[in-house]
């Protein structure tokens, strides 16, 4: 009976400390239950880690229990709290303050931006000729998007928003006349607010440079270099590229 009862404490002592060397990795919550751009880049998140398993340990992908704007979530990973890693739009501001993980996990095509505009306003987009026609409306824009000042320091009019989920409301209402999107971005968008008459205009595209990093604290090296192997490990054996190809929303880009 005492053999049972030291052979239990064992086996208890052991599982906790093999619980005790997985690696917990806090990500970002979305901003509203309709954001569903995260699905690619915690899916891509945990195909490095899966790459770098082998070598360097187990590992737990846990979604913060707090939801916050791209802002919020970038003091918050400054400040270690809350979450060990995001994934944005890079800018000489967020590389001063974070660690990036420089390889492009959009391949660029983030720079490619297609419009969603209110049904009817087609018209209006099909009839622009020149750059300058496109400066005369009005985009709308998140108030700490690196995008926001890469237009106006174009000369394009930008109406910003503190909050992702506000700047479909405020097209609805016409506070302005398109949002600038990724190419990986509208389709779902559109769906997800199929209430407000919103679409995905025809013929325009502009584009500037926009990689997307995965940032992690600038103290956390350990983490940001086990992300880079396990993604130049995953580039390296193709299986970056399979999982990026098959993307459906990048497919509709791609096709």
């Amino acid at each position: 009976m005492v053999f049972a009862r030291y052979l239990v404490i064992f086996c208890l002592l052991l599982i906790g400390g093999i619980q005790a060397n997985v690696l917990s990795i806090t990500h970002i919550r979305p901003d509203g239950h309709v954001d569903k751009r995260n699905a690619y880049f915690t899916d891509l998140l945990e195909l490095a880690l899966v790459k770098s398993q082998n070598n360097e340990g187990d590992f737990q992908l846990v979604q913060s229990n707090l939801e916050m704007n791209q802002s919020r979530a970038l003091k918050n990973l400054e400040y270690k709290q809350n979450i060990d890693v995001v994934w944005t739009m890079t800018s000489i501001a967020r590389e001063e303050r974070l660690m990036p993980i420089r390889i492009p996990l959009l391949k660029g095509l983030l720079g490619y931006r297609i419009f969603i505009i209110k049904k009817g306003m087609q018209k209006v987009f099909s009839a622009i000729d020149s750059v300058a026609d496109l400066q005369a409306l009005a985009a709308g824009q998140g108030a700490s998007w690196p995008d926001t000042q890469i237009l106006k320091a174009n000369g394009f009019k930008v109406v910003e928003a503190s909050e992702y989920r506000t700047l479909f409301n405020m097209l609805e209402r016409e506070r302005f006349d398109y949002f600038p999107r990724g190419v990986n971005e509208p389709w779902a968008e559109i769906k997800a607010h199929r209430e407000k008459g919103l679409v995905i205009e025809s013929d325009l595209i502009i584009q500037y440079p926009a990689p997307i990093y995965f940032f992690v604290n600038k103290d956390n090296l350990e983490l940001a270099e086990r992300i880079e192997r396990g993604l130049r490990i995953a580039i390296k054996d193709g299986s970056f590229e399979s999982f990026f190809v098959t993307i459906q929303l990048i497919k509709k880009f791609l096709i």
